[in-house]
């Protein structure tokens, strides 16, 4: 059976979209995807059609590097609204119950906010896009299923007030710097069952994600309005090279000749890795001169074994 080709043309980057309310994240990709005419793609880490901001989108060769980007922290700013539950955990979902929110102090909040602080247990949304015998958890949650979820260990490193409006239907301005992982709409609704009036998520912004912010970012709009003037080849230059998804690691430079039997998958001798890598270390690896080559993993020996290798041409 022939292999099905891909459509499009091969571009290698990374487009920062700031993604519109209403869409999914697929929905966005999709809709970038086709813009630049790229054979392949995949975003870094869903966000909910609800939300805005940072969605890293990687296309062609950079979606081999975009685990690094799902395993960065986040950064959200983010609305609660007291007093209302609903089945969701945001303002997508129908209300299941309703309280009068007027008595909540910001100080009881800010007192309750203290136990999400740091390092926590959190029991994933039904409505999240975490799998369970290989369907999304949203999916069965749309059926009518509950599925057990274990707590799992995650890190709000900051979680701070910024606005309270109160009232029978309160509203909390928040921002939060959570490790991946770490679900908003959970947040909301354990902070609203800790202060005894149940909350929601009724805005939510993406605002950083690992290295990028939102200041970097481009709307679909934008893309859509270039394109019906420049062919898709004329958008490259928006794109941020695939190296930044890795930025934080360590860097090494290879020969030419050592940098082919290190793209033919062969572990090589870094003098840099040796030196200043650690075993289990994940490093860039470059071509002297510039070209990137992909990741590769400091050994115990202190070489570098391929990880991820970009193909040339591709």
């Amino acid at each position: 059976m022939a292999r099905r080709r891909n459509r499009g043309r091969s571009v290698n980057g990374i487009f920062l979209l700031n993604k519109p309310m209403g869409l999914s994240s697929n929905q966005a990709l999709q809709r970038v995807k086709n813009l630049f005419d790229a054979n392949k793609a995949g975003h870094t880490g869903s966000l909910d059609p609800l939300a805005t901001g940072v969605l890293p989108i990687c296309l062609g060769e950079a979606t081999k590097f975009s685990q690094f980007l799902l395993e960065s922290d986040k950064h959200y700013l983010s609305t609660f609204t007291l007093g209302v539950r609903t089945e969701t955990g945001d303002c997508d979902g129908a209300i299941r119950e309703e309280q009068d929110a007027s008595a909540i102090t910001e100080q009881q909040i800010e007192l309750a906010i203290e136990a999400f602080r740091g390092d926590i247990l959190q029991i994933p949304s039904m409505y999240s896009a975490l799998k369970h015998n290989g369907q999304p958890l949203y999916k069965l949650a749309r059926q009518g299923i509950e599925i057990e979820r274990e707590p799992r260990p995650v890190t709000v490193f900051k979680y701070n007030i910024l606005d309270f409006r109160p009232g029978p239907k309160a509203e909390l301005d928040v921002e939060v710097h959570v490790s991946k992982g770490t679900y908003v709409r959970s947040l909301a609704e354990d902070l609203g069952n800790a202060i005894g009036c149940g909350a929601h998520v009724s805005a939510l912004h993406r605002n950083i994600a690992g290295p990028f912010m939102d200041t970097e970012t481009i709307t679909l709009e934008e893309l859509q309005k270039r394109r019906e003037t420049v062919e898709p080849t004329d958008l490259d230059v928006l794109l941020k090279p695939m190296d930044i998804a890795v930025a934080d690691r360590m860097a090494v430079e290879l020969s030419a000749v050592v940098a082919g039997y290190f793209q033919l998958g062969q572990p090589v001798m870094s003098n840099q890795a040796f030196r200043n890598g650690q075993e289990g270390d994940i490093v860039r690896v470059f071509r002297e001169g510039g070209d990137f080559l992909g990741v590769g993993e400091v050994t115990e020996e202190g070489q570098v074994a391929p990880k991820r290798l970009v193909v040339e041409d591709a």
